[in-house]
């Protein structure tokens, strides 16, 4: 009798829902297979009164669900790959990425119909360094406070009036069906997505040759091109996913255009850049563009950056 396929998620509505459609496109990919979901609440989870910056970074969603690979508990993990750290250890492998979802920022508001519309002084929900950099740059006018906690949780504190407006994923808020409560999409010019957003990832063991075959079967080439060209300019940058660093890589045929950003949490400086090239050379586009931006002042940004998280 074959093994149930163990899949380690988070127990958010967001990562359970990432979870069962990997879990259903496996019962399809592999029929008659068992397939079973394995819930945990990782570090990240238990710690959302404190910034992800100063608690550790985005990779507290991950270790947990990494160990439970590495002691047998599970076969492979689900995870959004914008959490998932650039430098995955030896034993781990990437075994596929689904399509893409809408990559862009969603503007979230009870009283204005845009960003635009924000009046002076405005209280932005945001607990992301790269969307608040974005958002002071063109606006420093605005507050920008801290807003942590599941989908929901943070849906509420908007309708409670606690902000004027929220930024959140648009491709989270679809896959929840939360789709009708985005007032507007920020366009990529004014706020730049993170890097991989909008990518679910599949994690497992890179010695497991049976699930990496498996797992083949549902990597989509197009996204998978992206992602590697989004990490390694994140490689080519710091390789942190805790900085202000947004990303977003596009193929269209053979050609693969990709932008990046970094400014400084208070908006007051941000540089920029962009190239293209054939999408088999993603890494080294994604590398060329982090040399562009270092050449630029990238790297002095990001420095004062560390020192104050």
């Amino acid at each position: 009798m074959i093994a149930a396929l163990r899949i380690a998620t988070r127990k958010s509505a967001l990562a359970l829902w990432q979870a069962e459609h990997v879990a259903a496109r496996l019962r399809t990919l592999a029929p008659g297979r068992a397939v079973e979901l394995v819930p945990m609440t990782t570090e990240g989870d238990r710690n959302l009164g404190a910034s992800l910056a100063a608690s550790g970074g985005k990779g507290l969603f991950v270790k947990e669900l990494e160990l439970a690979l590495l002691d047998g508990r599970a076969d492979l993990a689900v995870h959004s790959m914008k959490d998932v750290p650039v430098e995955l250890g030896p034993e781990f492998a990437i075994g596929a990425v689904l399509e893409r979802e809408d990559a862009r920022d969603a503007f979230l508001s009870v009283r204005h119909s845009d960003f635009a519309a924000l009046p002076q002084g405005a209280r932005v929900g945001s607990s992301s360094l790269r969307r608040q950099s974005q958002l002071l740059h063109r606006r420093p006018d605005l507050h920008i406070e801290a807003l942590r906690g599941n989908v929901d949780t943070r849906l509420r504190k908007l309708e409670e009036g606690r902000y004027d407006a929220i930024v959140l994923a648009v491709a989270g808020l679809k896959r929840l069906g939360l789709g009708h409560k985005i007032t507007a999409v920020l366009d990529p010019d004014l706020s730049l997505p993170a890097i991989t957003q909008g990518v679910i990832g599949i994690e497992c063991r890179a010695a497991d040759a049976a699930t990496r075959g498996l797992l083949a079967g549902l990597n989509h080439a197009p996204t998978w091109t992206c992602v590697l060209a989004e990490r390694a300019l994140s490689t080519g940058l710091s390789g942190s996913c805790n900085l202000p660093l947004a990303g977003h890589a596009t193929v269209d045929g053979v050609m693969l255009s990709l932008k990046g950003r970094v400014a400084s949490p208070d908006g007051r400086r941000l540089v920029e850049g962009a190239v293209q090239g054939s999408s088999s050379d993603a890494e080294a586009l994604g590398l060329r563009l982090a040399q562009d931006l270092l050449a630029k002042g990238a790297g002095e940004v990001l420095r004062d950056v560390q020192k104050s998280v």
